[in-house]
Order: C-alpha cells, then sequence, then structure tokens
C-alpha cells in the first residue's frame, strides 16, 4: 500500500496546472456520471453488472473454437491440445441481476451498416476475435471478408454491413521514428485520424506501458519541448491516457459515436497475487473463488479512473478488472504457437467473452 500511495503522489507532484494539482489526492473519487456509472440502462439501477462471481454453467462456451475462422493461434488453446476444459465452462453472474444471453442476431440488426473498432495492443486483438467468434456463431453461413490495409484490420459481416475494425496501437499517442531513434509522444495523437467516424469505439491501453528495456519499442519520451530517456511508468501512462481524454473531448460527438475503455487486463504471472506465491497461471484450473482478490485494486486501474473522471463527453468504463483478476485459469499458458508462458493474454473462447457480453448488455441497452 505505501508504494501504491508513493506511485500516486509522485503522479500529483508532476501535475503543474492548478485545477490538476488534487487530481490524485482522494484516489477512491470516481465520476458519477455516465461516464464510470456502473449500471446499465434496461438493467435496474441498483444493479452493478461487474460485482459478481463465476459460476459453472453446462452451456458454455458460446462458440467452438474449432468453427469460428478468426482466431489466432495465439489464442487458440484447444486447438494446441489443451487438456482440461473446465475454464470454458464459466460463466459471468453479477449478484443483483442477470446479463442477457448474447444473441448474434440481435447484435447484427441492431448494428447494420455500422462500424465498430478497437482501439489498442494485443488484447484489443483477442476482444475483436471474441466478438467476431461469438457474431459468427449465429450467422455460421453468413458471407464474411477480412480485410487489412493501412494499419487497419476488417471482418465484415457482409449480409448486414457490419464491419468490426481493429487498430493497433499499444500506446494510443503516437510512435514515431525519428533522426535519434523512435520517440514516444505523450503529448500527440495524430493516429486518432483513422478513429473518426465510427459508430462504436473501445479504447485499450496499459500492458505496452509497462515494457522495460529491450522489450520497449521506443528510445525515448517526448513531452512538448521536453525529452526524457525514461520516466515512472504511471506518470508516463496518466500523461498519455490525459492526452487521449481530451482527444475525445475533441473529437467525439455523443449523439453518433459510443465511446468505451476497455479497462485493465490483469495478468497472473505471479502467484502471491492469489496467496499462492509458488504458482504462476501454469496448469491452474479453476478460478480464484475468494470474496476479494488479494493483490487488490491495480494501480493503473485507478489511473484509468481518474482520467476518465475528466472527460467531458460520455465514456463507459469496461470495468474489467476484477472479475478478470479472478480468472487465474484462462490464459493460454503454453497452449499456443508461442514458446513462453503466456499469462497475459487469454484462451478463446473464454473471458473475452464475457467482457464483450458486457459490451454487448450496454449497447442493446
Amino acid at each position: 500500500m505505501g508504494f501504491l500511495f508513493l506511485s500516486l503522489f509522485l503522479l500529483f507532484s508532476v501535475e503543474t496546472k492548478a485545477k490538476t494539482e488534487h487530481f490524485f489526492l482522494n484516489n477512491t473519487s470516481t465520476k458519477t456520471s455516465t461516464s464510470s456509472s456502473n449500471s446499465i440502462n434496461g438493467i435496474k439501477s441498483s444493479c452493478n453488472i461487474y460485482s459478481g462471481k463465476w459460476v459453472y454453467d453446462s452451456s458454455y462456451p458460446l462458440y467452438d473454437s474449432s468453427n469460428c475462422p478468426f482466431i489466432d493461434n495465439e489464442f487458440n488453446c484447444q486447438k494446441y491440445k489443451r487438456p482440461d476444459n473446465l475454464y470454458l465452462k464459466y460463466r459471468w453472474q453479477p449478484f443483483s441481476c442477470n446479463l442477457p444471453r448474447f444473441n448474434g442476431l440481435v447484435f447484427l440488426e441492431k448494428y447494420r451498416g455500422k462500424n465498430i473498432m478497437f482501439v489498442g495492443d494485443s488484447l484489443s486483438l483477442n476482444m475483436w476475435e471474441s466478438l467476431a467468434c461469438m457474431i459468427h456463431s449465429w450467422v455460421p453461413k453468413a458471407k464474411t471478408a477480412v480485410i487489412r490495409k493501412e494499419g487497419i484490420a476488417e471482418i465484415v459481416f457482409l449480409d448486414y454491413e457490419v464491419r468490426l475494425l481493429l487498430y493497433r496501437t499499444p500506446y494510443l499517442v503516437d510512435m514515431v521514428r525519428e533522426n535519434v531513434g523512435t520517440i514516444l509522444k505523450l503529448d500527440s495523437i495524430i493516429s486518432g485520424n483513422a478513429w473518426r467516424g465510427m459508430d462504436v469505439l473501445i479504447f485499450n491501453s496499459w500492458h505496452w506501458w509497462t515494457h522495460t528495456k529491450s522489450s520497449q519499442p521506443w528510445d525515448y519520451m517526448q513531452e512538448g519541448n521536453k525529452v526524457f530517456k525514461d520516466m515512472n511508468r504511471l506518470i508516463a501512462y496518466y500523461k498519455g491516457m490525459y492526452t487521449w481524454a481530451k482527444w475525445v473531448d475533441r473529437n467525439i460527438d455523443s449523439s453518433k459515436t459510443k465511446v468505451f475503455f476497455q479497462g485493465i487486463s490483469p495478468t497472473h504471472y505471479e502467484g502471491k497475487d492469489w496467496n499462492d506465491p509458488t504458482k504462476s497461471c501454469k496448469n491452474e484450473k479453476q478460478p480464484f473463488f475468494g470474496i476479494r482478490y488479494p493483490a487488490g485494486t491495480t494501480q493503473a486501474a485507478i489511473v484509468v479512473n481518474k482520467v476518465l473522471s475528466r472527460i467531458k463527453k460520455s465514456v463507459h468504463l469496461l470495468d474489467i478488472t476484477t472479475l478478470s483478476q479472478y480468472r487465474k485459469d484462462a490464459h493460454p499458458t503454453s497452449y499456443s504457437d508461442h514458446n513462453t508462458l503466456d499469462c497475459s493474454h487469454w484462451c478463446l473462447p473464454g473471458l473475452p467473452d464475457t467482457w464483450n457480453l458486457l459490451l454487448y448488455t450496454s449497447l442493446i441497452s
């Protein structure tokens, strides 16, 4: 806890404008408007759909991976012979209400002729492919097209003219190659030009902010005229996300575009997070069933809530962090085409289907 407050203090100390100086003093306050509300129109207002538990459901999964043509090998755990399948059988159950069952036909009709874009890193890829598979399971004979051009991938359900798009950008802010090396521009978001005109936008960013040394794709950070070799990553994350927040306020017409932030997807490399320090996600076959996840709230999630509290436009937080923390069993581990232990991404079918069910609940309400 001491490190958490130290990090928040550091974030506070770098703010230069008077109106933002109080930003991290109260780390529990959240925006009470629709941008951070946990209740969804169409479900009773007292229900927090993100507060619940994982329950066994024999009708799960929502689709068969062998019948979905959109799953990358890094997420296709059944193809790579994962021996257990219990992880496929868990459904998220809110304490105070029931989520609707996903209906791909309802989704396609409601969003006929619409453009839905996921913007972010490989966790956005995870969620994008999941939604495509969920829809495809309802219309397996529908004509589809996969299009890749200028950094954007599309899965199009041609009969409905529904386009699911993916724009890969791990930081949301710009990363530019210059003479001195690759620069991460904390206050620049020119790439946002590609996001305009969408009917639904689902943003995500965090994992790459933690990459260091040889695994980070940039050489320097820049803010204004100041160039940094590095800085506290929570501070950098806040600066980048606030740049994104300002982009949303300047460019989004909330009457035409619905905006979501995917929330922080946790990793399970360290068993101490669930009070089992000798473990990782490897060989985990069940969720964490405790009342409270021992690792508690992630610092990145606190930053996200604070950034969202400053956005004037309507942005809904898909608050997936806690429910995903429980799913230490749902990672590919070694059952993919990667040669390393993967406790970051998620098997498909699997947890991202629940993220999309929460998205669906909001979109159809």
